[in-house]
């Protein structure tokens, strides 16, 4: 009877493998398991409860109330933050190295790994979170971080991890004139993950610091803006080289790429570009600031944030306005606010002709000077602007410097102190007369004979 072929070497290597490291993983892990249903567990066990029951107490005296939706370290309820593993992380770690040498530890060897997986995980969603709050495609990032780390962890149990990562190690090809294996690659994309979510971290909390310090001023905060903007640039970029460094790949054969980027941001990505290069631009010549009442294409609004790829205009009806940063530089744009926030806004109304105006004017100054948002200086005027068909035409000119807080509710104010002012005088407000002239004489009715 002819004997079976013999399977290739490499499979022979990896079987051998497999079967000697899923052996020895899974007869650590099986003691490790029988370790658990010992008395000494359970004194483990209270330790290890213990443990986390201090972290939660340390975390909530450091935390207090301040727990916020975008908080990295304290989350919105202390336990889903970053703080609270980090703690129960080192409280184990120290209570294991007490317990060292009086019993076998069993609990303690399972807590740590999964306590350090719950750590890498809490930083790299917490981060994401606060760094891109509304993005939908950070959810699914989120999720896939979790779904492989706690994979590794499983792996690593359970003694797999070794074989796939010399497995990984096999395959290899040619990059630039580098070797490159698989596992090296691998490494690079968890080391390039690990140093972008640092540099985010470190960005956002850069970019709070320097907004909170801003005081409401809006050239201020403009310059704080782009600070934190060219921040976050310079460092998501020295952790990219940090990251390709780390995964065995050579900067020079990024040459290549970069030749391809370049005719890619000529052709296509041109005015991708040109937005971020804009945005930088507004922020430096603060042409625009945060604040600014603004119109831009025949929206007018607020603006409430610059971006490096656009700027975000808010109308006081409360739509919003997602502006590329090239159309603020190449089209008109009408700014309100840019070297004076005060602005001018009219009413218009008639009195009836015979009026005494020299007496009631100054009237009309004073009640308008008391509505609360009018500027006394510039002072209110009243025009006589028209000699309208039904009346004198008058228009009443007055200032305000904060038009973000809404125009038509100061116009309204004004339009009622107005009229309670020419009630009180005893002036009337013409309506429409028309007088009818007849130019055809009407024959005289005729009488019926008697």
């Amino acid at each position: 009877m002819a004997a079976a072929a013999a399977p290739p070497a490499s499979a022979a290597t990896l079987e051998v493998l497999a079967a000697s490291a899923a052996g020895s993983g899974s007869s650590e892990l099986w003691r490790t398991l029988g370790a658990l249903a010992t008395p000494q567990a359970l004194a483990e066990g209270g330790i290890l409860l213990g443990c986390l029951l201090a972290a939660w107490f340390v975390a909530r005296l450091i935390g207090g109330s301040r727990t916020r939706a975008d908080s990295v370290w304290l989350g919105e309820r202390i336990v889903d933050g970053v703080l609270f593993p980090a703690l129960a992380l080192a409280a184990a770690f120290t209570a294991r190295w007490a317990m060292q040498g009086l019993w076998p530890i069993a609990m303690f060897k399972l807590a740590i790994p999964v306590l350090l997986s719950l750590v890498l995980i809490r930083i790299t969603v917490r981060v994401l979170h606060a760094a891109f709050p509304h993005s939908s495609a950070v959810r699914v990032l989120e999720r896939t971080v979790s779904w492989v780390v706690w994979v590794g962890l499983v792996m690593w149990l359970t003694g797999l991890l070794p074989v796939v990562l010399a497995e990984m190690e096999d395959l290899r090809w040619k990059l630039g004139g580098a070797d490159i294996s698989l596992r090296a690659l691998v490494e690079g994309a968890l080391s390039a993950m690990a140093v972008l979510v640092v540099a985010l971290w470190l960005s956002s909390a850069i970019e709070s610091r320097l907004i909170a310090g801003a005081n409401g001023n809006g050239d201020t905060l403009s310059m704080r803006k782009i600070a934190a903007n060219a921040t976050r640039a310079l460092l998501l970029l020295v952790g990219l080289l940090l990251a390709l460094s780390a995964a065995g790949i050579p900067l020079g054969a990024l040459g290549v790429l970069g030749g391809a980027l370049g005719v890619g941001i000529g052709f296509g990505l041109q005015k991708l570009a040109a937005n971020y290069v804009s945005g930088f631009v507004i922020l430096a010549e603060r042409s625009l600031r945060i604040g600014d009442m603004v119109r831009v294409d025949g929206f007018e609004g607020r603006v409430s944030d610059i971006h490096t790829r656009y700027t975000v205009i808010r109308s006081l009806n409360g739509r919003e306005s997602i502006v590329p940063n090239e159309m603020l530089i190449t089209n008109r744009v009408e700014n309100a606010s840019l070297t004076d926030a005060r602005v001018q806004m009219t009413t218009v109304f008639q009195v009836a002709y015979g009026t005494d105006l020299d007496a009631l004017t100054p009237r009309l100054l004073e009640a308008t000077r008391a509505v609360e948002r009018v500027l006394a200086d510039p002072g209110p005027d009243l025009l006589l602007s028209a000699f309208a068909a039904d009346g004198l035409e008058m228009t009443l000119v007055f200032w305000i410097a904060d038009p973000q807080n809404g125009q038509g509710n100061v116009r309204s104010h004004v339009n009622r102190a107005v009229l309670r002012t020419l009630d009180e005088a005893g002036v009337e407000i013409p309506f429409p007369q028309r007088v009818v002239r007849s130019l055809t004489p009407v024959p005289p009715t005729e009488r019926p004979a008697v």
